[in-house]
């Protein structure tokens, strides 16, 4: 009798779970061989769509360097950008909950759609950015219509969103045996010393977890893309994400739309294997696990 009232309880989640998480899961990975849109039933093409990604489509390859370079720009200066904030605010000084706080509201605000209408206003030709520059007699700067800096421009809006990152450094760097930093000071070490044989190496599966999550969430982009450029220009800022919305939405290409996800299901685990199979290099462990 115990286990089922255990099942009642957690009735709400499974069934959640096998309606919302499972069965779509699985109905994706039917649909990916199919030709199927909204308006018609799935009619089975074996692997046709899968062929026609890798030797027809060349948005793909294009999706693909713009989104890798999109990771390249916006992980790194991410994690750096909330690592030297959280250095910051783990500092003893007074009020520094507000700072905290006040730090982390653009990660509540930056993945809405607000923002980045927001984002896109301050990088146009007249916006309040060119405008900075003209004030200090800077030509304007074509931010969003320059193939060359579209990208870059929107992967700085991430980078602004590091509360999230932010909040985890923190508790990390909070963790650290301040024993070590004693030890450290009675031995002559500067601060910079301090923080490169101390405080990296005893945060460093912190960082690890900050960089996988980041890196999966970097590979999904698409709001920024959609709404502060919509894929241009010339395709320069043609994000992953976009390219599969605009084949389920766009051109009604359910089952097209569905291979896109599962190779990008398919890339994010292989990306994911390659960095846990790489941070046993670089990543500390008190118990010395973690290696894969």
């Amino acid at each position: 009798m115990k286990k089922y009232i255990g099942l009642a309880y957690i009735s709400p989640w499974l069934i959640g779970f096998l309606v919302l998480t499972l069965y779509p899961f699985a109905a994706s990975l039917f649909y990916s061989f199919t030709d199927y849109s909204m308006v018609r039933g799935p009619q089975w093409t074996g692997l046709q769509n899968y062929v026609g990604i890798f030797a027809k489509d060349p948005d793909f390859y294009k999706s693909l360097k713009a989104t890798a370079v999109y990771v390249a720009i916006a992980v790194p200066g991410k994690l750096a950008f909330a690592l030297l904030v959280a250095l910051v605010l783990s500092l003893p000084v007074r009020g520094i909950s507000l700072f905290r706080t006040v730090y982390y509201l653009p990660s509540i605000l930056g993945g809405s759609i607000a923002v980045s209408v927001l984002w896109r206003f301050l990088f146009m030709r007249d916006g309040l950015v060119n405008r900075a520059l003209a004030s200090a007699s800077v030509p304007p700067v074509d931010w969003l219509g320059d193939p060359k800096l579209a990208l870059f421009t929107i992967a700085l809006l991430p980078i602004w969103e590091f509360g999230s990152s932010m909040i985890i450094f923190l508790a990390g760097l909070k963790q650290v045996p301040k024993e070590l930093y004693e030890a450290a000071r009675a031995d002559g070490s500067s601060r910079i010393g301090m923080f490169f044989h101390i405080t990296l190496p005893m945060i460093t599966p912190v960082i690890l977890f900050n960089l996988v999550m980041q890196t999966i969430g970097a590979f999904q982009q698409f709001t920024a893309a959609f709404v502060i450029t919509g894929g241009g220009p010339v395709k320069s800022t043609y994000v992953y994400g976009l390219m599969l919305y605009d084949n389920a939405f766009h051109y009604f290409k359910m089952g097209y739309a569905s291979a896109l996800s599962w190779i990008l299901f398919l890339i994010l685990m292989t990306v994911t294997y390659v960095l846990m199979k790489l941070s046993g290099r670089w990543t500390y462990y008190e118990d010395g696990g973690g290696r894969l």
